[in-house]
């Protein structure tokens, strides 16, 4: 990870705000991903977006759309509250989509479930309406990388 993202991620830190981090990087960017902090807990949110949709009949989001939001969100969560020296790399993902993702704003929790020395494990929630009445939910191993002594 360079020194400027490292600055990067210490002020977003500070400030609780993720915008500026979220902007360098091209996929979040693309389909328009804000994270908010509240305590130790991070919020996503996936606005609605017109350029989202992948069918049109409904309207609904494209369902790659909402797997690559809870994915994001997972690598994210892990480079947000574990302090990892990079950028977690993505080793499975595994989704669950429980009903169609209407054209709405949808939010997306995690949670840390394990974490060794170089994998980690993260249950993904997405939701609209109502946290209790998720859209998808998923299940993603990482590899972190290793926190080196000096660094």
């Amino acid at each position: 990870m360079s020194n400027d993202f490292k600055a990067l991620l210490q002020q977003a830190h500070q400030q609780g705000d993720y915008g500026q981090l979220l902007q360098r990087i091209p996929y979040a960017k693309l389909i328009g991903i804000h994270c908010s902090r509240r305590g130790d807990e991070l919020l996503f949110c996936l606005p609605a977006n017109q350029d989202n949709i992948g069918n049109p009949l409904l309207p609904a989001i494209h369902g790659g759309v909402i797997a690559g939001f809870m994915e994001l969100a997972a690598a994210l969560h892990l480079l947000v509250l574990t302090g990892s020296p990079g950028v977690p790399k993505v080793i499975d993902f595994s989704v669950d989509y429980l009903r169609a993702g209407q054209y709405r704003d949808t939010y997306a929790q995690c949670q840390l479930c394990r974490q060794g020395r170089r994998v980690a494990n993260v249950a993904i929630t997405a939701w609209q309406s109502s946290a209790a009445e998720p859209i998808a939910t998923a299940r993603a191993h990482f590899k972190i990388e290793e926190t080196l002594p000096g660094t």
